[in-house]
């Protein structure tokens, strides 16, 4: 199975992106298939993405990140500012963190080392907490989002609380991926 670890966002959120994505798209002259628009019911923002994953491993990965949990407080984030990875071609457009970000950097990096002393990869880029709102499938569109997003850098989406931790499984389907709930632990 595909497996990510995850904190969720809260629906005043998910909402506040789904208005997001919508001036972006209706701001943003691009062609539909050279962009796919994350669902916003399926925003979440990643922790560790671990791939596949054997069944029987999911039970250790659950096993680590309650661990984990168990030693991180509860916390308040920002969501602010829209950018993008990938450079010249941009290749994703997000929103990222602001205040709160040294707590989900400490919490992200507990998990991290937890896996790998557990025997699992550790991821070699900088953790970089965000919440993707499309992928970019050609480079004109791109470009022209890129060039778009420069007028939301100090664009401020809300505070959230970071709460909880969750394991999801993930199915790739035709219609778009399918997130199954493996576990959910509450921060302290």
């Amino acid at each position: 199975m595909r497996c990510f670890i995850a904190i969720d966002i809260d629906e005043k959120i998910r909402s506040a992106l789904s208005d997001l994505q919508q001036q972006l798209q209706d701001g943003v002259d691009v062609k539909k298939g050279d962009v796919n628009w994350v669902n916003p019911d399926n925003i979440h923002l990643t922790l560790k993405f671990l791939g596949e994953i054997k069944d029987e491993k999911a039970v250790e990965v659950c096993n680590i990140v309650k661990a984990a949990a168990d030693r991180h407080k509860s916390f308040e984030l920002d969501i602010e500012s829209v950018g993008h990875f990938g450079g010249r071609t941009p290749k994703v457009l997000w929103v990222g963190t602001g205040k709160g970000g040294e707590n989900l950097l400490e919490l992200q990096e507990d998990i991290e080392e937890s896996l790998a002393l557990a025997g699992w990869l550790k991821e070699t880029r900088e953790f970089a907490g965000h919440l993707t709102l499309c992928r970019i499938r050609h480079p004109a569109a791109g470009m022209k989002l890129a060039q778009a997003s420069e007028g939301y850098k100090d664009f401020k989406l809300g505070t959230m609380p970071a709460d909880s931790v969750s394991v999801y499984q993930s199915e790739l389907k035709p219609s778009g991926p399918v997130y199954t709930l493996l576990g959910n632990y509450k921060l302290q």
